[in-house]
């Protein structure tokens, strides 16, 4: 296969001065002012089944093809990502915002108005065949309306978001992107850059990862002030957001956007926080593995090394093509996608410096190619990785399949069950075919997994939770307040086994999510769903068109409606508790295993 390892963004633009740029710009205010002239000053819409019919095909033409900025903003926003430092690249994408807010704004209008109509047009619409293709979009902004503001309200609520909550975490975000140290690497001092360095942590050599914590602690501490002042800015402004809108919890608003009821999260957090003895007893078991009465907290990842075997190392072809015959597998249409990636160039694969840290799957609007981005530097986390976020871009292509723009997307409480499905059967082949020292190290890696993406995750929520709560009640926090508060958390789940080294106060610092606020259950609930599919699977192989039917599903139904199609009742605690006793059950294995082979 002739496969590209960069991206390739002819798709899109062949340079950053392309003049189609200007051109497609243009075809975007033409297209949006022809749309607001048309239905800016009628009302038929709004008591018409047919003419809102006729309304909202128009404005999913204008979701699938210029929403966000169209190609442009899609384009920028991707640039960034491989060099943040790039100042004419951030100028541009600044530029780009600030035009697709006010496209988004003149906009705004037409879903405001849509969603104030009284409560029997609401029930007329809802009924109506024609509008069926809309049903849950309807329900969807029904809800909202609860706490939605006046237009001209909503118009500046839109605008103000980026100076008074963008700016501040690309700020930072940038600020570490830069930052370089020289580390000890195998026994060699090298130079290298923020995220290199935290590739570094999980590395086997125990020299390597310290010196790799050391680097990251001193590169948190220098950032560690302009990381307070952003997280107050932020903290704040969210505040000021709920009080304008009524919301009576931090959380409220990601539940209404995510289509999930809270209750259920509620659930889930409970439920997951009362078994956090999992995840205490799998740190016990790997410190004793290690030979170590604790963890260093930067040590919490390592791989497991047994007998001299250390982790197999895999080129991307290597990863790539044992993904790939994992996916042809399961079904020849999800290895069909990840052949599509790999030849258009749709895979961004190695470390650089100025490169975003971590992995993401991006799918802008539904007209435009999906795109991976990796920091893959060999390790069988990267292979894991890879399978995880060509998940998100299967589930990407199979709903571009079947979904109309305005469901084009997938809600957050599903997000992850797409890419951990994936990622359990990549490790599921690894695992058929190993020996006993190597199930081990495997099983560990799994445990490792679980453990990160489940109870890792619900303290990550329930440290949201307190730092939100507690920020209200003083009016500002010091670093050293959120770093006590993020400590707490991380011990809650980890336990005694790992040790709250002095430096991991700062470790907030650099996880994007508490700056996007309280979606980290979804990974929770992603995974323990993932496991109950992937069970369905091994019992009966044609689940799998079931499945692929949920991952085409997009936001056409609430995910409480999708799961109970699949016989799964979300609302149910039990359902949780299932998924939590298979990881139980794996630790309870393992550790018989680790005893067998005389490693505890």
């Amino acid at each position: 296969m002739n496969m590209k390892t960069a991206w390739d963004f002819r798709p899109l633009y062949k340079t950053p001065t392309d003049p189609q740029i200007a051109r497609d710009r243009a075809i975007i205010e033409d297209k949006t002012k022809a749309f607001v002239t048309k239905w800016h000053e009628r009302t038929d819409w709004l008591s018409d089944p047919v003419v809102l019919t006729e309304a909202l095909g128009e404005y999913n033409v204008w979701l699938e093809h210029y929403a966000g900025g169209g190609k442009e903003g899609y384009y920028f926003d991707l640039l960034f990502s491989l060099d943040q430092n790039n100042t004419d690249v951030k100028a541009r994408q600044n530029k780009i915002e600030e035009f697709s807010q006010n496209i988004a704004a003149s906009m705004q209008f037409f879903s405001l108005r849509l969603a104030r109509v009284t409560p029997q047009m609401q029930k007329t619409f809802l009924a109506s065949s024609q509008l069926l293709p809309y049903k849950h979009h309807l329900e969807c902004l029904f809800e909202e309306a609860k706490y939605l503001l006046s237009e001209s309200e909503e118009k500046i609520m839109l605008l103000k978001s980026g100076p008074s909550h963008s700016r501040w975490t690309e700020m930072v975000s940038g600020f570490l992107a830069r930052e370089e140290r020289t580390v000890f690497e195998k026994g060699k001092k090298v130079k290298k850059n923020f995220s290199e360095i935290v590739s570094n942590l999980d590395d086997a050599d125990k020299k390597t990862r310290d010196s790799a914590a050391v680097a990251v602690n001193d590169i948190f501490e220098a950032n560690a002030a302009a990381a307070e002042h952003e997280m107050n800015a932020i903290l704040l402004n969210k505040k000021i957001d709920d009080s304008i809108r009524g919301v009576d919890r931090p959380d409220l608003t990601r539940h209404i956007s995510d289509d999930i009821d809270t209750a259920v999260v509620d659930v889930l957090l409970s439920t997951v926080a009362e078994r956090f003895d999992i995840a205490r007893r799998f740190y016990k078991l790997k410190a004793r593995m290690h030979g170590v009465k604790k963890l260093a907290y930067h040590e919490r990842n390592i791989p497991i090394v047994i007998n001299s075997v250390g982790e197999k190392k895999y080129t991307f072809k290597e990863g790539s093509d044992l993904v790939l015959d994992v996916f042809n597998t399961l079904d020849p249409e999800f290895a069909s996608i990840f052949s599509v990636f790999l030849r258009g160039g749709q895979i961004d694969v190695y470390p650089a410096k100025g490169k975003r840290n971590g992995a993401f799957c991006a799918h802008y609007i539904k007209s435009l190619p999906t795109y991976i981005l990796l920091n893959y530097d060999n390790s069988l986390n990267d292979v894991l990785t890879l399978a995880h976020e060509l998940g998100h871009g299967i589930n990407n292509e199979l709903m571009r399949q079947k979904q109309i723009a305005i469901n084009f997307s997938t809600p957050m409480a599903t997000a992850e069950v797409a890419s951990t499905f994936m990622e359990d059967f990549v490790v599921e082949r690894i695992l058929k075919n190993a020996d006993e020292t190597l199930q081990l190290s495997l099983s560990m890696k799994r445990l490792q997994d679980d453990v990160s993406t489940i109870f890792r995750q619900v303290a990550f929520y329930r440290f949201e939770q307190e730092l939100h709560r507690t920020f209200r009640e003083k009016g500002y926090l010091s670093q050293t307040e959120i770093g006590a508060l993020f400590q707490k958390h991380m011990k809650e789940y980890m336990g005694p086994a790992v040790e709250q080294s002095p430096g991991s106060q700062n470790w907030w610092i650099y996880v994007n999510h508490f700056r996007y606020f309280f979606y980290v259950y979804s990974y929770a609930s992603g995974l323990l769903i993932s496991k109950s599919l992937q069970n369905s699977v091994r019992r009966d192989h044609t689940f799998i068109e079931k499945v692929k039917v949920f991952l085409s599903a997009g936001s056409s139904e609430s995910p409480r409606d999708i799961f109970a199609k699949m016989n799964v009742d979300i609302r149910d605690s039990a359902f949780w508790e299932k998924g939590l006793d298979e990881i139980e059950s794996l630790l309870s294995e393992t550790e018989l295993l680790a005893k067998r082979l005389k490693q505890k």
